[in-house]
């Protein structure tokens, strides 16, 4: 802080910023994750449509072949992947000294959303990892079926691989829209305990969702 000699020490002003680029990059970085928390839930429920059975899935599979949203639709949200990451990254403690430090305030604060933040942290580079695969192995076996997925969880370990990546991107996606809230102020204070009660439900109905999913594909007959 930089303080007026002409003022009193209460009335000093902070320092001017000298660039926008931070504000930018966080704008950027909220935008990414909105699209992806979108994407995320939409895409839960796309997959949910294997309860309904294979007809109902390769359906919706057939409409995203059909009008090309899958062939361009999987890199774009690959791209933003990737770009949100990489403006998080910005601010995740990476060296041992600072994410000694962080633990040492987290655990002075005790503060919850700090703790959620570093969920978020460990959550993301779970997921950045098996995201891309998963991304890589569905995105190079076009087109999509009911069939094909199946049989990838039916074999391998690919169900031990999707049982962990599962809960990291719900638990991710949950504490994203809910720190995106309140850092940009959709989320007043008065709204605060609304909104972890309502992240609560949302992770725990799509973690349940995804479960379900699984055991769907499991036992469907190739």
């Amino acid at each position: 802080m930089i303080q007026d000699k002409n003022l009193p020490a209460e009335q000093s002003v902070l320092p001017p910023m000298t660039t926008s680029r931070p504000a930018c990059l966080d704008w950027l970085q909220m935008l990414t994750g909105i699209c992806l928390v979108v994407f995320m839930y939409l895409h839960a429920l796309f997959l949910a449509s294997i309860i309904l059975g294979p007809g109902a899935f390769n359906s919706l599979a057939d409409f995203f072949e059909k009008y090309y949203l899958a062939q361009t639709g999987g890199p774009a949200i690959a791209l933003v992947f990737l770009v949100h990451f990489f403006l998080a990254a910005r601010k995740i403690p990476l060296s041992s000294r600072e994410q000694k430090k962080f633990l040492s305030a987290a655990k002075m604060f005790r503060h919850r959303d700090t703790w959620l933040w570093m969920v978020q942290v460990v959550s993301a580079v779970v997921v950045l990892l098996l995201g891309a695969i998963h991304m890589w192995v569905v995105l190079t076996d076009l087109p999509i079926t009911a069939e094909k997925s199946a049989a990838r969880i039916q074999t391998g370990y690919w169900l031990v691989f999707y049982m962990l990546l599962l809960p990291m991107v719900e638990l991710h996606v949950g504490i994203g829209w809910y720190r995106l809230g309140i850092k940009w102020g959709f989320i007043k204070s008065a709204a605060r305990h609304r909104a972890k009660r309502a992240e609560y439900y949302l992770t725990t109905f799509f973690i349940l969702l995804g479960l379900i999913i699984l055991v769907r594909f499991l036992l469907l007959s190739s």
